[in-house]
């Protein structure tokens, strides 16, 4: 009897062990699958600038210094990676990214405080296009951080509890950081565009 009751006992531990791994792969595949939300929505903002360019370069005088912060933001932008299959869990990587991509946001919002003295570029409906396309790409930039944000939570609390933690720590899973809250970061730019108001941008 001993014996049968120390043999069921490794039976439910063992058992118990598997799903609890089962769980934090689980969790950690949430965070995977939440973050490639994250780049996919980055990308999309990303492959509207050159169009964006395109557009204001054709307005006449228009301030050449803004333009190139916005090209130069991007760049830096797309040329920050985070070198993971998955999502990151390095603090310090995350943190590299999350800057290069805020750097984005701000010059895209400098550019639309600037375009407000330029009353045939407003008028142009491209440019009224891409104008709203980058606002619902921040929109939704702000929509997937916060959702990454959940996952990892979610992940984190989890993997950092005991016993689930012992067993975290056999298969080397690693809690995952966070995107920092920002000024400007998670919030999209708003311009007045209505003619004879005060030029004045502002965040939702």
């Amino acid at each position: 009897m001993i014996l049968l009751g120390l043999v069921a006992f490794v039976v439910l531990l063992f058992l118990f062990t598997i799903g609890m791994n089962n769980k934090i792969v689980r969790k950690s595949t949430a965070v995977d699958g939440q973050w490639a939300n994250v780049q996919s929505v980055y990308q999309r903002r990303a492959d509207l600038i050159p169009n964006l360019v395109k557009t204001v370069e054709g307005a006449a005088g228009f301030e050449r210094t803004t333009l190139n912060e916005v090209v130069g933001a991007r760049a830096a932008a797309t040329q920050t990676k985070i070198e993971t299959s998955g999502a990151p869990d390095d603090p310090q990587q995350l943190r590299q990214f999350q800057t290069a991509q805020d750097g984005l946001s701000s010059a895209l919002s400098r550019l639309l405080v600037v375009v407000e003295q330029y009353p045939d570029l407003k008028a142009n409906k491209n440019f009224q296009e891409l104008q709203a396309q980058l606002e619902g790409s921040e929109n939704r930039i702000a929509v997937e951080r916060r959702n990454y944000n959940e996952k990892v939570q979610d992940y984190n609390g989890y993997i950092l509890q005991f016993p689930a933690s012992f067993v975290a720590s056999f298969r080397n899973s690693k809690a995952k950081p966070f995107f920092e809250a920002t000024a400007d970061a998670e919030k999209a730019p708003q311009v007045q565009f209505e003619f004879g108001k005060t030029p004045a941008a502002t965040n939702r």
